[in-house]
């Protein structure tokens, strides 16, 4: 009888196991791309000038003259407020490209700015090269303006400038696509396959977002709201082309999604995703910002935020100064990780490599050095071999028992907690349900800045 008992329970083992090296897992590029935490956005166009959030493709190049641009001064921005990438909109659904395309005059070779000599393309990417962040581009696949839209050659006039931005401008990080056009629009059939491909052969390092992928998903919103249950793994089924696919299952994913695409929240700090004047007292707040990191990557995405440049050509001043201090509050608040006066080391090296195996209902006790006062949890997974955990309990001592600190469901590369404040000694992490035992990789308790509320954008 224990015999047949033992090898049931090595079956078991080895079923498990099994499951678990079937699992998706991330590509190297999209690790990489999810270790950034924060990227930002650069809309920019003749829509700039005309108070339009998307142009029709009528609108004469001569209105694009930002007399004042200049890209060093907002990458500069960008990199002391903590983003890692920016990506300008080198075309968007107006068609106006902001490089001198060869494809078409319509574009900043036509324009009055810098007597149409200038590429705001090249020069958004040597300020990226300069400050050490990463450089992509957005290319629109709707184009109002070119005359072949709604033919099989557009899509090759299409490739040709996507061709043209992915060998002019060193190595690119990342490609953005979507689906969309006014429901109006000429019907058009986008060979997204052929997009994809010719980013892989000329930028392999690039990872590509559109709605569904391939490397990178959409949140579902443009609130920068990720799901508070959030899989990076979904099924793509022929149907679900980009802008066809739920918004409601692009927020949750998919535990048994067999692709790995995880999510990037796209959201603006600006009502609209172009620079209004009209809107400068509508400007995110800092700790709106704030709420916003923990919404996006406090649950396992990337927070893509959009800073539109003004007529000038330059971040206008209250987008800058709440930038600066959004980071400033996220710097006191996770400067020092509490974590460290007792949890085990590699639990807070700060590698994902390296962690403690987690089995469902066997609780895991961290033993602090002394009592420590936080309001702020982290938990990362070692997502290189998969996301597993499904439902997860946190509980401190209180002195006499165990008191329950938050029960959630997913954590993947980053979860983040608000918490009450809390004092204790000892806190114990109880895994509940997962698709197989959580690698976890890192723990960390925080005291949230003073300037820092515990309110959420929801």
């Amino acid at each position: 009888m224990k015999k047949q008992l033992y090898i049931i329970l090595l079956l078991f083992v080895v079923s498990t196991a099994l499951r678990a090296q079937d699992a998706p897992v991330p590509s190297e590029i999209q690790l990489e791309w999810q270790k950034l935490e924060t990227t930002a956005f650069i809309h920019f166009t003749v829509n700039t000038f005309t108070g339009k959030e998307w142009g029709d493709g009528t609108e004469s190049p001569e209105i694009f003259n930002p007399v004042n641009f200049d890209a060093r001064k907002m990458i500069k921005v960008l990199k002391e407020t903590g983003f890692k990438m920016a990506i300008i909109t080198a075309k968007h659904h107006d068609g106006f490209c902001l490089w001198p395309s060869a494809y078409t005059d319509h574009s900043v070779k036509s324009s009055p700015w810098k007597n149409g000599k200038g590429d705001m393309v090249k020069e958004i990417e040597q300020a990226c090269r300069e400050y050490g962040i990463l450089f992509g581009f957005y290319l629109s696949p709707w184009d109002q303006n070119h005359p072949s839209y709604g033919t099989s050659a557009y899509n090759t006039f299409y490739k040709n400038q996507l061709r043209e931005l992915l060998t002019n401008y060193g190595e690119i990080a990342e490609v953005w696509f979507d689906g969309a056009k006014d429901k109006k629009a000429i019907d058009m059939e986008y060979d997204f396959d052929g997009y994809w491909d010719l980013v892989r052969e000329l930028q392999p390092r690039a990872v590509m977002f559109s709605d569904v992928g391939p490397d990178v998903r959409w949140v579902g919103n443009e609130k920068g709201i990720a799901g508070e249950t959030m899989w990076s793994t979904i099924d793509v089924k022929p149907e679900n082309a980009p802008g066809k696919m739920s918004p409601a299952y692009l927020n949750v994913g998919d535990p048994n999604g067999k692709l790995w695409i995880p999510t990037e929240t796209d959201v603006s700090i600006r009502p609209g995703w172009f620079y209004h004047a009209e809107e400068d007292d509508k400007v995110r707040s800092a700790q709106n910002l704030v709420d916003l990191y923990y919404t996006s990557v406090g649950r396992n995405s990337v927070l893509l935020l959009n800073i539109p440049p003004n007529k000038e050509g330059l971040f206008a001043e209250q987008d800058v100064a709440n930038l600066y201090e959004y980071r400033s509050i996220l710097d006191e608040t996770f400067r020092k990780n509490l974590a460290k006066t007792g949890a085990d080391k590699s639990l807070t090296d700060g590698a994902l490599e390296s962690y403690i195996t987690l089995h469902a209902n066997k609780p895991f006790v961290v033993k602090l050095k002394k009592k420590t006062t936080f309001d702020r949890i982290a938990l990362q997974e070692n997502i290189a071999e998969g996301q597993r955990n499904e439902e997860a309990l946190v509980e401190y001592w209180d002195g006499t028992a165990w008191a329950q600190l938050s029960e959630h469901t997913t954590i993947g590369y980053k979860r983040l907690l608000r918490v009450p404040l809390t004092t204790t000694d000892k806190i114990r992490i109880t895994v509940k349900k997962s698709k197989a035992p959580v690698q976890l990789a890192e723990l960390g308790l925080y005291k949230a800045s003073a300037r820092e509320s515990n309110e959420t954008n929801e």
